[in-house]
């Protein structure tokens, strides 16, 4: 009989739903110490789990049977997905049951700091002082709200905030405006439109474009007395540029659900007088809670029967019908597709995946995969191998697949067009050297040859004496490293250069750069 583990407390209906499945063996450890999972989840088939259980190398090592994870939530920063996909383990979310509570809590912040609901509340009820005269606050209504990131959360908060008189405004590149302006929320692509409103709250996923997008040098842009929200992930903002704003009441207010560390007992935005803090209960309400359970459940015994595996994070398409020599391409597409997105950034309009050889007769999962890459910027962690088509569709992106002669020299190539909005391009194509040595061999036309891995610059620059000396010397001024240094030039007298390097590069660094003489563009991608 397949057995599933619940390790953490979920809503009592989901555990009904296991309770009543005949053909499951169904065990719950929810209130076993977290140091014993690893033992007891040993012969588990399939498990349920939530933020306080780490799904890390001790728990795989123990759980030698687990064939499907289930994380009851969005979140997965507590899964190594790696590791769970090396060992074979689908790791499953839910990603919307919690949608409606994580926008009205993110609501009930905007009104609590607008209002200073908790100061006044506490007052009153702890220190049984009625003194009215200490809380004039302020309305919503014709303030304006900024709103970064516009996806199923972001854009309900922007249509409640439309009903309180508000005017919204919203940024966020990965989306097609009219999806803004079809529900009267302007759209802008100029992020400094936002740091200039009123009220500014953040709903992106968290990833290396999105962690300290707000710091010390967007805050001095802001408005003073500005407010700042985050019911999203802890990290968009940086804490210490976040306390410092805060103190010097440049920020007037903030409502933090999420941390950097949780729990956040210990946090010095604690200590402050101009703050609502709430313990990460974006998903904290009984209907969230009965919906993410009956979910988890049902996704739960659908793995553990084999049926299906709703909103699969690493899912690969059809492995099995795919030959081993193919299975690096796939890997492949999804690298340079997720390369691409970094470096043409904006609203997807089209993927394209272009093959030759042998390889061509799979399309289909090359198609699939590119997509999964593309979207991860702007989607997160809610696209997957399972629904990227439909999230395509869903998004107006077209997804184009072509066969080409294999004229190329090489036995199997495979290229990647991502078209954003107003008609911008990247095409990146690569070839698989053996089952294990993937290569970017083309970028816009530039022949390179280059590891799709690591920390890349990519500088065009006009193919003029001295450059390559003037970006070393300007990466050494701030003891960047290069690990690699790869140019391509093209019949247009321009080069382009992918210097791979081992340290992290600021957006200051990514200036100095562009402000070089021989500079036609640079942008900057990790993979």
């Amino acid at each position: 009989m397949t057995k599933i583990v619940v390790c953490d407390h979920i809503h009592k209906k989901g555990l009904e739903i296991l309770e009543n499945a005949k053909d499951i063996e169904y065990v719950n450890i929810a209130n076993e110490p977290k140091s014993k999972i690893p033992e007891l989840v040993g012969d588990a088939d399939v498990v349920v789990t939530r933020s306080p259980t780490d799904v890390d190398t001790k728990f795989l090592e123990g759980a030698h049977s687990l064939k499907a994870l289930i994380r009851a939530g969005v979140g997965v920063d507590n899964v190594d997905i790696e590791s769970c996909s090396k060992k074979g383990v689908i790791v499953m979310n839910v990603p919307t049951a919690n949608t409606i509570a994580a926008v009205e809590l993110t609501m009930a912040h905007m009104l609590s700091c607008m209002r200073t609901f908790p100061y006044a509340h506490s007052q009153l009820k702890d220190k049984r002082v009625w003194k009215r005269e200490d809380w004039y606050g302020r309305e919503l209504n014709g303030k304006k709200l900024g709103v970064i990131g516009f996806g199923n959360i972001g854009s309900r908060v922007a249509t409640r905030s439309l009903a309180f008189g508000m005017e919204v405004v919203t940024y966020d590149p990965y989306i097609k405006p009219s999806k803004a302006t079809d529900l009267g929320v302007a759209y802008t692509t100029s992020f400094d439109e936002i740091l200039v409103c009123d009220i500014i709250t953040i709903h992106t996923p968290k990833n290396k474009e999105t962690i300290n997008m707000i710091t010390a040098k967007e805050i001095a842009k802001m408005k003073e007395g500005v407010i700042l929200i985050n019911c999203a992930r802890g990290g968009l903002y940086n804490e210490q540029d976040l306390y410092e704003g805060l103190k010097s009441k440049k920020i007037s207010f903030a409502g933090m659900d999420v941390f950097n560390k949780e729990p956040a007992i210990d946090n010095p935005l604690l200590d402050l007088d101009n703050i609502c803090v709430t313990a990460h209960l974006g998903a904290n309400t009984l209907e969230s809670q009965e919906k993410i359970a009956i979910e988890a459940a049902t996704n739960a015994l659908q793995a553990a029967r084999g049926i299906a595996y709703p909103n699969a994070l690493n899912l690969p398409v059809k492995v099995s019908e795919v030959p081993e020599f193919a299975l690096g391409y796939l890997e492949l597409a999804q690298k340079m597709a997720f390369l691409a997105s970094q470096i043409n950034k904006g609203a997807i309009e089209s993927i394209k995946v272009v093959a030759e050889g042998e390889i061509a007769s799979y399309l289909e999962p090359l198609a699939t995969f590119a997509i999964v890459g593309a979207a991860k910027q702007s989607v997160g962690e809610n696209v997957n191998y399972v629904n990227a088509s439909f999230l395509m569709k869903e998004m107006g992106v077209e997804v184009l697949t072509k066969e080409d002669k294999n004229i190329s020299g090489y036995k199997n190539k495979i290229c990647v067009k991502l078209t954003t909005a107003g008609g911008n391009t990247t095409v990146i194509c690569g070839t698989m050297f053996d089952e294990n040595t993937a290569r970017v061999m083309n970028i816009n036309g530039f022949e390179v040859d280059v590891e799709p891995k690591g920390k890349m610059i990519f500088f065009k620059n006009s193919d003029v004496p001295g450059v390559i000396g003037d970006v070393g010397t300007t990466l050494a001024k701030h003891n960047i490293n290069i690990a690699d240094f790869r140019l391509g030039r093209n019949q247009h007298k321009e080069a382009l250069a992918v210097i791979i390097v081992d340290d992290e590069i600021t957006s200051g660094v990514l200036s100095e750069l562009s402000d070089l003489k021989a500079a036609i563009s640079v942008t900057y991608a990790e993979i």
